[in-house]
């Protein structure tokens, strides 16, 4: 059974950096693409960023594109989001994606998902 596990949520401040880490268990990811979406209260879940296999491309959407991170370890099998300069608007639960397709700077996800973890921002 193929499991995604997010942890590093929390609570933070205005202007401070969480990491957000993925890590699959059940089967490897290192030749897939990857993504993180989100979703706040009262709102439909908006895709945040995606990384191909190599880690070699990434795709940001506006909103967090130079404030978030995506990267992976492929040798852990995990990916991680660093987000700094975190923001009220960035308070949601985010979701780890994987298996997804990577083409033309578009992230499409795939069925598996994790379980979420809150990311709540304070003013």
């Amino acid at each position: 059974q193929v499991q995604l596990v997010e942890s590093g949520g929390g609570l933070m401040q205005a202007g401070g950096s969480l990491r957000l880490s993925c890590a699959p268990s059940g089967r490897t990811f290192s030749s897939d693409a990857m993504g993180w979406f989100r979703q706040a209260p009262r709102k439909e879940r908006e895709f945040v960023a995606a990384i191909d296999w190599s880690g070699g491309s990434t795709y940001y959407a506006d909103s967090v594109k130079g404030r978030f991170t995506i990267s992976r370890d492929n040798a852990k099998n995990t990916i991680y989001l660093q987000m700094n300069s975190l923001k009220p608007g960035d308070t949601a639960v985010y979701y780890c994606n994987a298996g997804g397709v990577y083409s033309n700077n578009k992230y499409y996800p795939a069925g598996y998902w994790g379980q979420g973890t809150q990311v709540t921002v304070s003013s």
